[in-house]
């Protein structure tokens, strides 16, 4: 039987790259919202978490009118010579915009467990607010942020109702592993696609074991450091 490997490299890449895409932006994010004191902040939180409760599909078709030809950027990347949708960059953006919410809600509810007496203490000794974040928050908030990691990962490994709005099915490009279930499954290669489902299910069951042994871990550091 001739197996194709190249949905897995290609969820492999996807992933790894939406990660560390929303890694940066949904701390970022999560440190603003949580730092914000204004009457929007729920509104802002909502659009964040958006993705996570609309359908796929939905986050898909949004993509789909924002980066297609007829879209509001549709003309600028068209003078750029730029072509996402249908493309391996278009599964990346599918998969970080699926899975940002993830990490932007855990980062978030960690940063706001943090002390505030701490930040304070920092800003009277003169660092800057940009110290306080890499050297303090984000420290002090880091169990939280890997688990949001590790959970943003997992779902954009698994993502696929956005994946195949914006970039298809085109083997050896943007042919991702739950992409290739739903095609082998739909084209009667049921071997196939369990091979695939047992495959991303190893994967995720591994990722989310690894989770949490982690927070486990840190568990059992925290009293041990207090007793120090």
């Amino acid at each position: 039987m001739e197996f194709d490997l190249s949905p897995l490299w290609i969820s492999a890449r996807t992933a790894f790259t939406a990660t560390f895409l929303t890694f940066f932006l949904g701390i970022a994010a999560a440190w603003f919202v949580a730092r914000n004191k204004g009457k929007f902040k729920g509104l802002i939180d909502s659009v964040l978490t958006l993705p996570m409760v609309l359908p796929p599909t939905v986050v898909g078709f949004f993509l789909l009118v924002l980066l297609g030809k007829k879209g509001p950027f549709g003309d600028l990347l068209r003078a750029l010579d730029i072509q996402i949708i249908f493309s391996w960059t278009a599964a990346v953006i599918a998969a970080a915009v699926v899975s940002f919410p993830l990490m932007y809600k855990t980062a978030r509810g960690a940063f706001e467990l943090i002390d505030e007496n701490l930040l304070h203490a920092a800003r009277t000794l003169g660092l800057t607010e940009w110290k306080i974040f890499w050297r303090i928050a984000v420290p002090l908030s880091w169990p939280g942020i890997a688990a949001g990691t590790v959970l943003a990962f997992a779902r954009s490994l698994g993502e696929f109702g956005a994946t195949l709005m914006v970039a298809g099915n085109i083997p050896g490009k943007t042919q991702t592993i739950p992409v290739a279930i739903f095609f082998e499954a739909e084209g009667g290669e049921m071997t196939k696609a369990l091979v695939w489902v047992i495959l991303i299910f190893a994967v995720s069951l591994f990722v989310m074991t690894l989770m949490n042994y982690w927070t486990e871990y840190q568990k059992r550091l925290i009293p041990a450091a207090k007793r120090k």
